[in-house]
């Protein structure tokens, strides 16, 4: 089953860990209805195009290879990508850890706003078995995630799709958009827009992942 919050679409298993409330005063309408949208849609996302279609999240077991766009509970498509750093990224050697693969540009206000949060995220739990493959669609590549990087102090890996091959493969149309992939390599949950991975419910979600008690 599927539930609309705040303009996108969420599992229940990802509504679970990470819930997501938006309470509006009743009786908007006309002219400041359309306001508030859209202030709130700028805020959470930067649109590239219409959401990804969200039906078909199904009980179905993991395979190896989809045909259309990724899934929850289906594994996640591999690929390589060149980091910033000048190394080859491939998501498979990345299996045993929990990824938090991040689609993402330097041009977007939401995506930075979410950064400091990750980072710390990444800082605490990375000797757990955590790890963070942020996937910039710049078409600029380091020239301009080279600064962003420097001037928000991450530590965390960012690898470049100039193209968006790898954003197409993942049905990547909003940014940003993050997948969390366990140890095993599958998706466990699709998130659209920024959060703030410091809130309680964040943290919990993540230890879960990586069966921190």
């Amino acid at each position: 089953m599927l539930r609309q919050v705040q303009h996108e679409w969420l599992s229940d298993d990802a509504a679970s860990v990470f819930p997501v409330t938006l309470s509006l005063s009743k009786g908007l309408h006309g002219v400041s209805c359309l306001i508030v949208g859209f202030i709130l849609m700028t805020l959470v996302s930067c649109d590239r195009a219409s959401e990804p279609d969200p039906t078909g999240f199904g009980n179905m077991q993991p395979l190896p290879v989809l045909a259309e766009a990724p899934r929850v509970g289906y594994l996640a498509p591999d690929f390589v990508l060149t980091t910033l750093d000048g190394r080859e990224a491939r998501l498979s050697d990345y299996r045993g850890h929990v990824v938090f693969l991040n689609f993402w540009a330097t041009w977007c206000g939401p995506c930075k706003v979410e950064m400091p949060a990750m980072e710390r995220l990444y800082r605490e739990y990375r000797r757990q078995g955590f790890a963070i493959l942020a996937v910039s669609s710049d078409p600029e590549g380091a020239a301009v995630t080279r600064p962003f990087r420097e001037s928000l102090g991450l530590s965390f890996t960012i690898a470049h799709d100039p193209e968006m091959v790898v954003g197409r493969m993942y049905g990547v149309r909003t940014l940003p958009i993050t997948f969390l992939v366990n140890r095993d390599g599958v998706i466990t949950h699709q998130i659209f827009g920024a959060r703030d991975w410091q809130e309680p419910e964040a943290r919990a979600g993540i230890q879960r992942l990586l069966r921190i008690r």
